[in-house]
């Protein structure tokens, strides 16, 4: 095993563990002070403690900065990040405790990914052709969606362990062959090994804890950064299919509720994968099923760097659209 590949080993299993040391540690206070009470669109049926996505972040941020204890370059690349993913924990916290009203939320969001996009070095861009004012533009508006899908989608027992572990650990395999730099690399290694030490505890059924606003919206951010960096080395299909299953149930599920004038602001039960569970599907069964489909896309995704092709992209991302179809199809009808 390369040097590399050891790194990434123990920046895993040294975030596994610390997230689960920290998360058990913090459960009785985040049961005295951060219940998560049943009502009508909750998915658990019994007062669970949330916050735990305080130990996942924790985690996460100490062991890629000890990983680039020596870099101090590297470490100052990831500050504005870092600062930003606390940033934004706080204002989940916050809202996890006492709800802020819409707009004072988005507006700390959005200054948060604003501060994260503005911080990205000048001469990187994802399409060189257009106006670095207009890519970061539209960028800072992606990362605040992407932030906030993040958030809509963790309404499962371990859904964000589905998507957050086979998209982070083939990041790191990418960082591996060079498709993204040692920073997110390391990042998202320690990141997916902090859900991997935090899944214990949310296993379905039997959930002990929940995430919470405070690490949903963080994972967001710290993910969809990653993912920015596999686009800026010039793989954008790859980074598109890796989260495909997410973006494609939140996407169209604000858009129907757009048409359908909804509220679409409120927290609501209209996801395909909570639309699974009323049509008949299990937690466990929805969780598989959204894992499995990520691996499938997280091989696509491989495909894409290693055959360097646009109409290979082309013919990969339809593939990739195809699966996620199925599966949003599947979730919408009643289990046979």
């Amino acid at each position: 095993m390369t040097g590399s590949g050891v790194v990434l080993l123990l920046a895993i299993s040294s975030a596994a563990v610390g997230c689960a040391l920290l998360t058990w540690t913090l459960m009785p206070l985040l049961a005295r002070y951060a219940l998560a009470r049943p009502n009508a669109r909750s998915s658990h049926k019994t007062p669970t403690p949330q916050g735990a996505g305080i130990a996942v972040i924790a985690a996460t941020l100490a062991v890629t900065a000890i990983a680039f204890a020596s870099s101090a370059p590297a470490l100052l690349e990831l500050l504005p990040l870092f600062a930003a993913a606390i940033a934004i924990g706080i204002v989940g916290a916050v809202d996890d405790i006492r709800p802020i009203s819409v707009l004072p939320r988005f507006a700390l969001q959005a200054l948060c990914v604003g501060v994260v996009v503005v911080c990205l070095p000048a001469d990187q861009q994802i399409v060189p052709a257009l106006p670095l004012w207009l890519e970061r533009t539209a960028l800072g508006i992606a990362g605040l969606w992407f932030v906030n899908l993040v958030n809509f989608m963790d309404g499962l027992d371990w859904m964000t362990v589905a998507e957050g572990v086979p998209v982070t650990l083939t990041l790191a395999v990418f960082g591996l062959f060079g498709a993204v730099s040692p920073s997110p690399m390391l990042l998202a290694a320690a990141l997916g090994g902090a859900l991997i030490g935090f899944a214990p505890f949310n296993r379905p059924g039997s959930a002990k804890v929940f995430l919470g606003d405070v690490g949903s919206l963080p994972i967001g951010l710290l993910l969809g950064w990653c993912l920015l960096q596999l686009a800026l080395q010039g793989h954008v299909a790859a980074a598109f299919l890796l989260p495909l299953y997410y973006l494609a149930d939140s996407t169209l599920t604000l858009l129907r509720r757009m048409l359908q004038r909804e509220r679409f602001w409120l927290a609501h039960r209209s996801h395909f994968y909570q639309r699974a569970t009323d049509n008949g599907f299990s937690v466990r069964e929805v969780v598989r099923l959204v894992c499995l489909t990520n691996l499938a896309l997280a091989v696509l995704a491989g495909a894409s760097i290693a055959l360097e092709s646009i109409a290979a992209d082309g013919v990969l991302i339809a593939m990739g659209g195809a699966l996620v179809a199925a599966l949003l199809m599947r979730f919408a009808h009643r289990k046979a």
